[in-house]
């Protein structure tokens, strides 16, 4: 009796649960017509070129001479990276000429370490002899005993 009330109760929402319609989460969007008048979701502002102002002719007649910029001249959306104290792109090498001086100091740099080992002498002077050959001072057989662990004192 009691599993029947508990079924008659949890069929009828089971079976809504399954009819309803539920929310498609995949990633596919549909055009909107907002997508389709801005394509880049910039309120319509006008995006000049993207061309670094470091680039530009620094002797133009600019009204903000240090950014390069004329007076309501339109911001880009990426002005950060474009201004003129961003990171700079370094145009005066190129990659095979960077590569070319990287392989020319390596080449180089072996071979002076080759001629150097080629002509390099063994030893600077002639070894050093002492009276007694330091048997003492490197703990030969006249050299004084350590102290061991089991003793107490020198």
């Amino acid at each position: 009796m009691l599993a029947q009330r508990i079924l008659a109760r949890r069929l009828p929402q089971v079976a809504a649960r399954h009819s309803v319609p539920r929310a498609s989460f995949s990633q596919v969007r549909s055009l909107a017509a907002a997508e389709v008048e801005d394509p880049l979701q910039n309120g319509n502002y006008q995006n000049p070129p993207r061309v670094k102002r470091a680039f530009r002719d620094p002797y133009g007649d600019w009204w903000d001479k240090q950014e390069r910029r004329n007076f309501g001249e339109p911001v880009h959306e990426e002005n950060e990276i474009l201004g003129v104290f961003s990171p700079e792109q370094y145009t005066h090498v190129t990659a095979r000429k960077g590569l070319f001086q990287l392989g020319a100091f390596v080449v180089t740099f072996l071979g002076v370490c080759g001629v150097v080992s080629l002509f390099y002498p063994d030893k600077p002077s002639v070894p050093r002899t002492y009276p007694d050959g330091l048997e003492k001072e490197l703990g030969g057989p006249g050299a004084a005993p350590a102290r061991k662990p089991t003793e107490a004192s020198w």
